[in-house]
């Protein structure tokens, strides 16, 4: 499953390293994947919204065993 989260979350990469961000991933366990966001996606106020709506949507989609995505 990490495999496939890591592929999903390359697939979203650019679009954060356009805005100057990146997202790594920290750990996968029970469906719940837990990444860091970094660079300006760090600070960002916008950062949950890109989370939940960008990053947990997408890896969802490609994913189905994903419940939830968290930052850590």
């Amino acid at each position: 499953m990490r495999e496939k989260v890591q592929a999903a979350l390359e697939q979203v990469r650019p679009a954060l390293m356009a805005d100057g961000g990146d997202v790594e991933l920290v750990d996968v366990e029970d469906g719940i994947v837990k990444v860091k966001l970094t660079g300006a996606c760090g600070g960002c106020p916008m950062a949950t919204m890109t989370l939940k709506g960008g990053i947990e949507r997408v890896l969802k989609e490609q994913v189905p065993e994903v419940r939830e995505v968290v930052s850590v």
